[in-house]
C-alpha cells in the first residue's frame, strides 16, 4: 500500500485571518468554520450569503456563449419549417441525461422529433456515420448533439451535403477546426468568452434550452423541473461544482429529492438508498446504473428510463438497467484481477510512470472503471486497451495534476481518434502501433510528472480537536455544500489520539474504533480498507488522523461519526 502524503492548506496571511475572525463574528460562527469560508474564497457577509444561498438568478445569461443566437434561430427556423429535429447524445450519464432533458422538454412544445444514442460496440464515441445515414433516410434536417460532436468536422461536413444541419453542444476540449455546422456551442472554444467554463455536455444543452426559452419570452420554470437531470450529470461527469455548476446542482439535489422523476425515483430505490441525497449518493448510487445501460446493452434503455412517465413502466426499466449494472459489476471485477496480475508480472512496469495494457477480450463498457482501479493501487497515469472493429479502443485516467489529455494528443499521429478531457480520455489505434504507443505515451509521461504527482496525496483543511465537534458544527459544515471538485467536503486532522476499547474488523477489509484526545467526548471512527493499521492500534501507539465528518443514524438516534481517510501513528 503507497504511503500517502498529507498537504495542509497554505498558512493564512495576516489579512486573511482578520477576514476569518470578522466573518466569524458577522455569521456567529466558530473560527474554525469561518476559516473554511475565506479558505475557499468568501471573506465577506454577502458573499456567504450568496454561497449558502444560491439563487437561479444568478445564472450568466446565455446569450453570452458563442453561437447562442445562431443556434436559438436554427431551432425557431426548424420549428416555423415543421423540419424533423434529431437530439444525439453519448452513451454515458452525461450524454444521456443531455438527450433526456433536452428532448424531455422539446417534445412539449414540438413533437417533429426524436432521439438517437449511438450503439458503444457497432458505432463507438461521437457523431457516427450510421447515425447521419438514419437521419438521412428518416427525413431529418437538423441534429442537436450534446455532449459530443466537436471533433466530428467530416460527419458534419459531409451530412450539410445531404442536406442536415447540425447544432453542436458540447464541452470537450475542440480540436484545431470547429465543425461546420450551423452553431458550434462550447464554453472551451477559444473565442468563447462565457464566463463560466466548466459546464456539462447537460449543461450546455440547458442554456441553449435557456436561451431558446428567453427568446420566444416562456416561463422558465418549466425548465428548471429537469435539474434533477443536471445534478446527476454534474455529478456523474466529475466537473468542479463551482459557480454555475454549484446553483444548478444546489436546485437539482432539491428537486432530486423533493420530487423526483419517476425514472429516477424507481432507480434510487433499487439502489437502496435512504434519506437524503447528496452528490455521493448520486455519482455511487445512480451514475453507475445510468452509465451500465450503455456499457452492457444499448444506452436507449436509460433514456426510456429517465422519460418514463409511469411508476410501474419505471419500475421495470429500473429492473433491467439494475441487471446490468450487476453484470458491469462482474465484468470489472474480474478485468480489473487480470490487470493487477499483469502489472505485478511485468518487470517493464517496474520502472515506468505510466501503465498501459491491452487484451482483445476485455469489455469495452468497463475498462475506464480498470484504468481508475489501477490508479487506486499504483497511482500514475493508465490507460486500458481492448479490441474493437479489429483497432485497440480503450480510455485513459490520469492522477492529480497531470493531463492525460495533452500527453494522448502529443501521440496523434500513432492515433485514428482521441478525445476528452485532462484527467480522462478515450482514443483508438491500429494494433501495430501499440508498442511505439506504449513506449511514447511513457517517454512523454516520464518527462513531465512530478515525482509528488506519482504518491496520492489528502489535502487536509485544518488542524481540528475533536472537543470542537459539536452537531451545530457539523449542520453548518453540511450547508456548505453540494461538496465535490472544487468545493471538497472538508477534510479535518485530529493529533495524538488514543483509542477507546478495541477495533474491530469487519469484513476483513475494513475498521471500525472509538477515539477520544486528551478527555474529549470519545467519538467513532470508520476506515474502509484500512484493516492493516489494526495491530498497531491495538499495540496502543498514539496516533493522528485525517478525516471527513459524517452523521450516523442507528435506530433513530444521531451521532457525529469519523470517515477516515488515513490514519498516521506516531
Amino acid at each position: 500500500m503507497i504511503e500517502k502524503r498529507w498537504i495542509h492548506h497554505p498558512e493564512f496571511t495576516s489579512d486573511q485571518q482578520q477576514a476569518a475572525q470578522e466573518l466569524a463574528e458577522s455569521l456567529k460562527v466558530t473560527e474554525y468554520l469561518a476559516t473554511l469560508l475565506v479558505q475557499r474564497g468568501i471573506s465577506d457577509f454577502e458573499q456567504s450569503r450568496q454561497f449558502f444561498r444560491p439563487e437561479l438568478s444568478q445564472l450568466h445569461d446565455p446569450f453570452l456563449m458563442k453561437d447562442m443566437k445562431p443556434a436559438v434561430e436554427r431551432i425557431n427556423q426548424a420549428i416555423a419549417n415543421g423540419e424533423k429535429i434529431l437530439i444525439y447524445g453519448d452513451y454515458d450519464v452525461d450524454g444521456t441525461t443531455s438527450v433526456t432533458l433536452f428532448y424531455g422538454f422539446l417534445r412539449k412544445i414540438y413533437d417533429r422529433l426524436d432521439y438517437y444514442i449511438p450503439d458503444r460496440y457497432v458505432e463507438g464515441y461521437g457523431v457516427s456515420w450510421q447515425s447521419i445515414d438514419w437521419a438521412a433516410e428518416n427525413g431529418f434536417t437538423l441534429i442537436v448533439t450534446l455532449d459530443c460532436g466537436i471533433k466530428s468536422v467530416d460527419k458534419v461536413m459531409a451530412a450539410a451535403e445531404r442536406g442536415i444541419d447540425f447544432i453542436i453542444c458540447d464541452h470537450h476540449r475542440p480540436g484545431d477546426e470547429l465543425p461546420p455546422a450551423a452553431a458550434v456551442l462550447d464554453p472551451k472554444r477559444i473565442d468563447c468568452e462565457y464566463p463560466y467554463k466548466e459546464l456539462t455536455g447537460c449543461g450546455v444543452g440547458f442554456k441553449l434550452l435557456q436561451a431558446f426559452c428567453i427568446d420566444r419570452q416562456m416561463d422558465q420554470e418549466a425548465l428548471f423541473d429537469y435539474l434533477d437531470l443536471l445534478v446527476v450529470s454534474i455529478a456523474s461527469d466529475i466537473v468542479p461544482i463551482t459557480g454555475e455548476n454549484r446553483i444548478l446542482a444546489f436546485y437539482g439535489l432539491k428537486r432530486l429529492n423533493a420530487s423526483p422523476r419517476s425514472g429516477i425515483k424507481a432507480l434510487i430505490e433499487i439502489a437502496g438508498i435512504t434519506g437524503t441525497l447528496d452528490i455521493t449518493n448520486v455519482v455511487f448510487g445512480l451514475g453507475p446504473r445510468i452509465n451500465a445501460a450503455g456499457r452492457i446493452k444499448h444506452a436507449k434503455e436509460a433514456v426510456k428510463l429517465l422519460l418514463s412517465e409511469v411508476e410501474e413502466e419505471a419500475a421495470e426499466f429500473a429492473q433491467e438497467i439494475n441487471k446490468h449494472n450487476s453484470e458491469r459489476r462482474n465484468f470489472d471485477s474480474s478485468i480489473t484481477e487480470q490487470a493487477l496480475f499483469m502489472i505485478e508480472n511485468d518487470d517493464w512496469f517496474a520502472n515506468a510512470k505510466s501503465t498501459l495494457l491491452y487484451k482483445e477480450d476485455w469489455h469495452k463498457g468497463v475498462i475506464g472503471i480498470v484504468a481508475s482501479r489501477c490508479i487506486e493501487k499504483y497511482h500514475r497515469p493508465t490507460i486500458i486497451l481492448t479490441l474493437s472493429h479489429g483497432k485497440a479502443t480503450g480510455s485513459a485516467r490520469s492522477v492529480p495534476g497531470f493531463d492525460v489529455y495533452e500527453a494522448i494528443e502529443e501521440c496523434a499521429d500513432l492515433l485514428e481518434q482521441y478525445g476528452g478531457h485532462t484527467f480522462a480520455a478515450g482514443l483508438t489505434l491500429p494494433l501495430d502501433n501499440l508498442e511505439a504507443f506504449k513506449i511514447r505515451f511513457n517517454e512523454i509521461v516520464s518527462s513531465r510528472i512530478l515525482p509528488d504527482q506519482l504518491i496520492p496525496m489528502i489535502n487536509i483543511d485544518m488542524l481540528l480537536d475533536l472537543d470542537s465537534l459539536s452537531p451545530k458544527f457539523y449542520n453548518i459544515l453540511r450547508q456548505m455544500g453540494p461538496f465535490g471538485p472544487g468545493n471538497m467536503t472538508p477534510v479535518f486532522e485530529s493529533r495524538n489520539l488514543s483509542i477507546a476499547g478495541k477495533p474491530v474488523i469487519m469484513k476483513e477489509k475494513h475498521i471500525k474504533f472509538d477515539v477520544r484526545q486528551n478527555g474529549s467526548p470519545t467519538y467513532t471512527a470508520v476506515g474502509f480498507g484500512m484493516a492493516q493499521f489494526y495491530p498497531d492500534l491495538v499495540n496502543g501507539r498514539p496516533f493522528s488522523i485525517c478525516y471527513t465528518l459524517e452523521e450516523n443514524n442507528f435506530r433513530d438516534k444521531k451521532t457525529l461519526q469519523l470517515s477516515l481517510k488515513d490514519i498516521k501513528l506516531h
